[in-house]
C-alpha cells in the first residue's frame, strides 16, 4: 500500500542549483520538496501544487523574486500561500519592497540552516493557526444557525442581531477586536433552543407558567452545549447564552444579575436580539415599524436595558437599519 506523505510541501525557487542543492539538505527531511530555477516555472508550480509555504530568491533573471512574489500575490489561488524571500542582498530597502510585495519573512545568505528550519517552521505554524481559527469560525456560524433553524428556517436573525451587536459594541467603546469576537459569538445565543420541544417552541399562544419554566431552561442548556473552553470565543458565546435574558432591574433569568454585574456583552445582545424581535415578523406576531420598537426600547430602559446602551443603540439606528434592509426576509 503506498504511504501517503502528508508532510508540508515547500517550493524551493533559485536560478543558482548549488544554492537549490544547499536548500534541498537542509529541509528535505522533514519537508516535501518542490523546485524552480525561474519565476515563471515557480508560478506554474505554485498554482498547480499549492505548496505550503514559498522560499524565493530574489536576483534572478528574468522574472525576479519580486515581480515573481506580485504576480503570486495578484492570483486568487496562490495569494495566501506565505512567501519567504532568500536573498544575499542585505540592503535595508531591499527588504522593505520585499515586503511591499507580501512577503512574510527574509533569509540572508549565505543561509543558517538553524535560522531556514525555525523561519519556516514559524511560518507553516501561523498558517495552520489561521487555518484552525477560520475552520473554527464556520463551526460556530453552523452552530448558530442549527439552533435558528427550530424556529426561524431562514437565519437571518441570527445576522442581523449579530451586526446590531457590533455596532452598539463599537459605540459603547468596546474595541475593535471585541466587538467582532462579540459579532461571532453572537449567534450562539440561542444554542440552547436545541432542546426545547418543539410543542412549546413554535407555540402561537401565550405560554403557560409551565411551559415558560422550560422554555427559560434554553440558556442553561445553551451555556451547556457550549461548556467550558480555552477558546476565548467559546467563553463569551457560552457568557452570552447564559446571560442574555437576564435584566437590568434584577428581574431576569436565570441567576437575577442587576445592572454591570451582567456582562456587557450580554447586555449589548439583549438589546440587539428584542430589538430584531420586534420589528420581525414571528409566529405569534406581526412585525412591529421601527419606532413602535425603538419606543419600546426606551420605556424599558432600566428595567429591562441598560440605559446607557439603549440611548448609544438609538444614535446608531441609521447603521442598524442598513443592516435590517440588507437581510430582510424575501
Amino acid at each position: 500500500m503506498k504511504h501517503h506523505d502528508d508532510r508540508p510541501k515547500l517550493l524551493i525557487v533559485d536560478d543558482e542549483p548549488t544554492n537549490l542543492q544547499i536548500l534541498r539538505q537542509v529541509l528535505h527531511e522533514d519537508y516535501r520538496l518542490l523546485f524552480a530555477r525561474d519565476g515563471e516555472k515557480a508560478l506554474q508550480l505554485a498554482s498547480e501544487e499549492r505548496p505550503n509555504l514559498i522560499l524565493l530568491d530574489v536576483m534572478m533573471p528574468g522574472l525576479t523574486g519580486l515581480e515573481t512574489c506580485l504576480r503570486l500575490k495578484a492570483t486568487p489561488t496562490t495569494q495566501a500561500i506565505p512567501v519567504i524571500f532568500v536573498t544575499a542582498l542585505g540592503d535595508a530597502s531591499d527588504e522593505s519592497a520585499g515586503f511591499d510585495a507580501g512577503a512574510v519573512d527574509y533569509i540572508t545568505k549565505p543561509i543558517s540552516p538553524a535560522v531556514v528550519r525555525a523561519r519556516v517552521r514559524t511560518h507553516l505554524s501561523l498558517v495552520h493557526a489561521d487555518e484552525l481559527k477560520r475552520t473554527r469560525m464556520q463551526i460556530i456560524q453552523c452552530l448558530g444557525r442549527a439552533a435558528e433553524y427550530r424556529d426561524n428556517e431562514t437565519g437571518l436573525h441570527v445576522i442581523r442581531m449579530s451586526h446590531y451587536s457590533r455596532i452598539l459594541a463599537l459605540a459603547a467603546g468596546l474595541s475593535t477586536a471585541q466587538a467582532d469576537e462579540l459579532f461571532h459569538a453572537a449567534p450562539m445565543h440561542d444554542i440552547g433552543k436545541i432542546g426545547i420541544p418543539d410543542a412549546i417552541l413554535l407555540k402561537p399562544d401565550k405560554l403557560s407558567a409551565e411551559e415558560w419554566t422550560t422554555m427559560q431552561r434554553h440558556v442553561a442548556m445553551g451555556a451547556e452545549i457550549l461548556g467550558e473552553h480555552d477558546s476565548q470565543l467559546l467563553q463569551l458565546a457560552r457568557s452570552i447564552a447564559l446571560f442574555h435574558h437576564e435584566k437590568y432591574d434584577g428581574s431576569g433569568y436565570p441567576h437575577r444579575l442587576a445592572g454591570e454585574s451582567i456582562p456587557i456583552e450580554a447586555r449589548i445582545v439583549a438589546i440587539a436580539d428584542v430589538f430584531d424581535a420586534l420589528t420581525s415578523v414571528r409566529p405569534y406576531k406581526e412585525a412591529w415599524p421601527v419606532d413602535q420598537a425603538v419606543a419600546l426600547l426606551h420605556s424599558e430602559k432600566g428595567r429591562h436595558f441598560d440605559p446607557e446602551l439603549v440611548d448609544l443603540f438609538v444614535t446608531q439606528l441609521p447603521a442598524v437599519l442598513e443592516i435590517k434592509e440588507r437581510y430582510a426576509e424575501a
